[in-house]
């Protein structure tokens, strides 16, 4: 059964950092390409970076450019996402997925607010 659970989400300063961490089952994440999605309150969700499976490429929005890198921990079966810089328009609900899969995890809460 294909699981997606997301954490280290939180409440954070403006400039502040938080790693999320998607923790799959049921399928091998380096066998996916694996991306973030967000989604802020009353917006549709949107992507933010992508990691492929042969090469570990990464490619990102280009809201989150040269602040976000996306990770993949290959022993642990997650996918991470280092967030720096943070900005309150970052302010989201933050979902992982698998670009083979149709399943969502609960998503985890990102809020930068001072």
């Amino acid at each position: 059964q294909v699981r997606l659970v997301e954490s280290g989400g939180g409440l954070v300063q403006p400039g502040g950092s938080l790693r999320l961490s998607c923790a799959a089952s049921g399928f091998t994440v380096s066998s996916h390409p694996m991306s973030w999605y967000r989604q802020a309150p009353g917006k549709e969700r949107e992507f933010v970076a992508k990691i492929t499976p042969i090469g570990g490429r990464t490619n990102y929005a280009d809201s989150v450019k040269g602040r976000f890198t996306i990770s993949r921990d290959n022993a642990k079966n997650t996918v991470d996402l280092q967030m720096n810089n943070l900005k309150p328009e970052d302010t989201a609900v933050y979902y992982c997925k698998s670009n083979y899969l149709p399943n969502w995890g609960q998503g985890t809460q990102v809020t930068v607010s001072s």
